[in-house]
């Protein structure tokens, strides 16, 4: 393949990974747009391979790593569940970044590129800023999959002076920079290099360790964001225009994103870096059950009431959350708002931009159960329709719906968009527990005097409200 005709490959695979972008920004065209970006992919592949700069003898080893890499990839795909969704990103984020690090020190010795004066500079320049955002990405991501997982807990682990070690650490980064830019060599600048290499794995450790769990959407979008950087930055080493564009693509696309999801929450950027939930300087938020728990009744519910309310309902939004996600109950839901609907009731999906451990993680559940696209709307089309609701059905969520964050203006969630859930006839929370959620914040609907709450296993309340429903 000459060079000209993988330049044209290049900019048809620019254009499937724009369209895609468009297509998966709508639940609608989200199949299309998933579509366009594997066939971008593949044609990014193969013009990547057959193309001038590989060499008939390195094929067989790009072959190899394709078939071991996409073997993986299969396997992953068959295997994982959709609750794991989110740390499966998180943790193909890492790969992203490992690739960047990678790439950058290959790139560093390599011997056939001799390059002297401002392109050397430049060349080295490159080589620093991918190796620190590849490393910064990869332990960032690391352990969000851990928090995600459940393997490190929710909590953010704030650091006496955390500040001050970041700066410490920024410095030092820039330090180890001029220190690596003036090396006379390959083997005097190997030691800033991997020193500061050092630093942004810890930094990235530091960063996602402060974050409290309520903000992992947020973390996740931005992790995404990082491994488009991050791949921008190796297509700078590589001297690759798809990878430039297309890493700038990932990375913009996620810092907006992060910026809609931080809107969601009524976050700064900023205060969700600097770690904690809240915007008080990033403090802890107060633990379930503190002296602020909310007072009052909890009013509990029963699977044939629930479905005797639902049945005598002419309007039901329902609310999904991460505890739908767990207990896998999309699919009753669907079979509950199938039945509901062929008796003429108005049935409803509410989704907040921040419900689950990643953006668009309940739109996903609802499209594999089939719940119609049109039914399904965001916070901002059904929270002014709340009043006018007979029955408001929370599955497994908690902070999304907590109106201290609209009621009190000491609460650590205070000023987030919330679904006004409350203001229904009736609301029905389903939950295992009066445990607080992942911000760690009690929440004063379960005492509401229109509340009531089905405890249980999801899955299996659910399976009985159906039953119920159809006797």
């Amino acid at each position: 393949m000459t060079a000209n005709i993988a330049t044209m490959a290049y900019i048809a695979a620019i254009i499937l990974f724009i369209l895609s972008l468009g297509g998966l920004s709508n639940p609608e065209s989200s199949r299309r747009g998933n579509l366009y970006g594997i066939v971008g992919m593949a044609i990014a592949v193969l013009a990547t391979v057959f193309g001038p700069r590989v060499t008939l003898g390195g094929i067989p080893y790009i072959v190899g790593a394709l078939v071991v890499g996409g073997s993986i990839g299969l396997y992953a795909a068959r295997k994982v569940q959709m609750t794991q969704m989110p740390e499966l990103v998180a943790l193909m984020h890492s790969l992203v970044g490992l690739a960047a690090c990678l790439v950058g020190y290959a790139s560093y010795v390599d011997t056939s590129i001799v390059l002297t004066g401002a392109e050397k500079a430049i060349h080295e320049v490159e080589i620093y800023i991918g190796i620190l955002i590849g490393a910064v990405t990869f332990s960032g991501s690391v352990i969000a999959f851990g928090k995600l997982n459940g393997k490190i807990g929710g909590k953010p682990m704030l650091l006496p002076g955390r500040h001050w070690l970041n700066l410490a650490g920024l410095l030092g980064v820039i330090f180890f920079g001029v220190q690596f830019l003036n090396a006379p060599d390959i083997n005097a600048g190997m030691m800033p290099l991997v020193v500061m290499t050092v630093i942004a794995l810890l930094f990235g450790i530091h960063m996602v360790m402060a974050i409290g769990g309520a903000d992992m959407p947020v973390v996740v979008s931005m992790l995404n964001s990082y491994s488009g950087w991050a791949a921008a930055a190796t297509g700078f080493m590589l001297s690759n225009d798809l990878l430039i564009v297309t890493g700038a693509l990932v990375g913009s696309s996620g810092a907006i994103l992060s910026y809609i999801m931080c809107r969601a929450m009524n976050r700064n950027f900023i205060s969700v870096i600097a770690g904690g939930f809240g915007t008080g300087g990033g403090s802890a938020p107060a633990a379930a059950g503190s002296g602020a728990q909310p007072a009052g009744e909890v009013t509990a519910i029963s699977a044939v009431e629930t479905a005797e309310l639902l049945r005598n309902s002419k309007s039901v939004i329902i609310v999904p959350g991460y505890g739908m996600a767990v207990a896998q109950a999309q699919h009753t839901v669907y079979e509950i708002t199938k039945f509901l609907r062929e008796q003429g009731v108005n049935v409803r999906f509410g989704i907040h931009p921040v419900a689950g451990r990643m953006p668009g993680h309940m739109n996903v559940l609802l499209a594999e159960a089939k719940v119609p696209y049109d039914i399904v709307f965001e916070m901002d089309e059904l929270n002014d329709d709340f009043p006018s609701t007979d029955v408001s059905m929370v599955i497994g969520a908690n902070d999304i719906v907590n109106p201290a964050a609209e009621e009190d203006p000491t609460s650590p969630i205070a000023g987030m968009p919330v679904l006004q859930v409350w203001k229904a006839k009736t609301s029905i929370v389903m939950k295992r527990s009066m445990a607080s959620g992942y911000a760690g914040v009690d929440n004063p609907l379960f005492y509401k005097e229109n509340n009531r709450m089905l405890f249980g296993d999801a899955k299996k309340m659910l399976d009985e409200v159906l039953v119920a429903l159809k006797s």
